[in-house]
């Protein structure tokens, strides 16, 4: 694995502050340059996923549910609402839930594989299909699973405000790949995050919306296009990470 110094530049070695037009051309870069893996990664994922889906609603039938339910939308909001709780509070739909929550945990360490493509473009490297499961290769498959089952559970409690969730979303969006360059601890790396936020909130703010707004633009305008730009978030994640920490050779 390729290892970044320890020093971050909150140790009094803080560069001069790159333009905004360079992080995102430097994000658009490193997605153009890996097409084919960003098509991989949405295949593996969406396969698996709706596979699962497949299976479950075929063992609990709760799409089928779902679409009963929605036909209460044409009575009015208050119905529909009523209607929606009683179906959440179903066995089969807490089991689905589990199903799908747990899939989504164990397709997350997917995301590392990008980190250490974006990198060997950096060092000049040869690129491998195997490069993308790196996050599955011995104990880091425990090590990112954990991560995410700490950040989804804070999540899912804190979305419920919207606000809070975007705050959390925020203070943790550069933990992952600290703890994959830098292997530091999760507390670690949300201690580092959150001093690289304080200082560069306007560059980090704006990187995350124009990620988000790319990543699921190629669904809405042209639904193949979206197993494309699905994965643009992790390229806007390093692009940012490169500039915020430092590296000492």
């Amino acid at each position: 694995m390729f290892t970044f110094a320890q020093n971050f530049l909150m140790q009094n070695k803080y560069p001069q502050k790159p333009g905004l037009d360079f992080i995102l051309k430097q994000a658009f870069f490193y997605w153009n340059k890996t097409l084919i893996f960003q098509l991989m990664f949405s295949i593996i994922y969406f396969g698996i996923v709706m596979t699962v889906i497949f299976f479950c609603d075929a063992k609990y039938g709760v799409v089928g549910e779902y679409i009963e339910t929605a036909k209460y939308a044409t009575k009015g909001a208050q119905v529909y609402t009523a209607e929606l709780q009683k179906l959440l509070a179903t066995d089969n739909f807490q089991n689905f839930s589990m199903w799908l929550i747990g899939t989504i945990i164990f397709l997350y360490p997917l995301n590392l594989g990008f980190y250490q493509i974006y990198r060997k473009i950096d060092l000049g490297e040869k690129l491998e299909l195997g490069d993308l499961l790196v996050g599955y290769n011995g104990l880091n498959f425990f090590k990112y699973v954990g991560y995410f089952i700490f950040w989804y559970v804070i999540f899912a409690y804190s979305i419920q405000t919207i606000i809070l969730g975007i705050v959390w979303v925020f203070i943790t969006v550069f933990v992952a790949p600290i703890m994959f360059f830098m292997n530091k601890t999760i507390f670690e790396s949300i201690s580092l995050n959150f001093k690289a936020l304080k200082m560069y909130f306007v560059e980090i703010f704006v990187c995350v919306v124009v990620a988000i707004i790319f990543k699921y633009i190629g669904f809405m305008l042209f639904f193949i296009g979206g197993l494309f730009t699905f994965p643009f978030w992790n390229a806007m994640i390093y692009s940012l990470y490169k500039i915020i920490f430092s590296e000492n050779n």
